[in-house]
């Protein structure tokens, strides 16, 4: 019977690995570093999952940081993700001299397409923006802690930076005019469903923003 049973008994099978993902081991970090660590997970995971589908231990697993990390400093993913936006949202920087308005103009542009195509943060600022349509309270949050601090509008810096040293008037520039760039960039992208090119950008500029600012081409 031992034979037998020696015969036909199957070998052990050995156990299955764990399907589970492995968690990350919690990095020690402090300060800034932590900070900035946490912010770009947070980026990262809001372009992978969305905004709205942010959640505080997806940010601190990416991150490889402890839950009770991000508690201390913020109150919700949401929070988290806005704060790393203002710290990465791009700034046109005009030209000192204010002597080249057509290029900066088309510079602004430029940013403001490469900043929303890039990755992660493109699709991280897209995938907010679309979020913050359905959530007033991460509206308000967009527009109070990034977009107003950090300038609001590419070409509208541009724009400024030139009335304020006397090269524009500023009687023109309505709050239609400095959005005609942003608008007509947008209308691009949803028309097209892909960002507008560098020579559709520099159309915006000489036949839209440059003639209401009464400036031509050449300035």
């Amino acid at each position: 019977m031992g034979d037998r049973n020696r015969t036909g008994a199957r070998p052990a099978e050995p156990p299955a690995p764990s399907a589970t993902r492995p968690e990350p081991r919690v990095q020690r970090r402090r300060g800034e570093h932590l900070v900035h660590a946490i912010e770009d997970a947070a980026v990262a995971e809001a372009a992978d999952v969305g905004a709205g589908r942010l959640t505080m231990e997806g940010i601190a697993r990416r991150a490889g940081a402890a839950k009770t990390s991000l508690y201390r400093r913020w109150s919700s993913p949401e929070d988290i993700l806005i704060d790393a936006l203002y710290r990465r949202f791009p700034q046109e920087s005009p030209s000192p001299s204010a002597d080249d308005l057509r290029g900066d103009l088309i510079r602004a542009l430029r940013l403001m397409r490469d900043s929303l195509t890039s990755d992660p943060l493109g699709k991280a600022m897209v995938s907010v923006i679309a979020e913050s349509f359905r959530r007033a309270d991460l509206f308000d949050a967009l527009w109070e802690r990034v977009f107003h601090p950090r300038g609001g509008r590419f070409t509208r810096t541009v724009l400024l930076h030139y009335a304020e040293r006397g090269h524009l008037d500023p009687a023109r520039l309505t709050p239609v005019v400095v959005d005609i760039g942003e608008a007509l960039m947008a209308k691009y992208a949803f028309d097209h469903q892909q960002a507008p090119p560098d020579e559709y950008i520099a159309a915006i500029v000489d036949q839209a923003i440059l003639p209401a600012v009464g400036a031509s081409p050449a300035s």
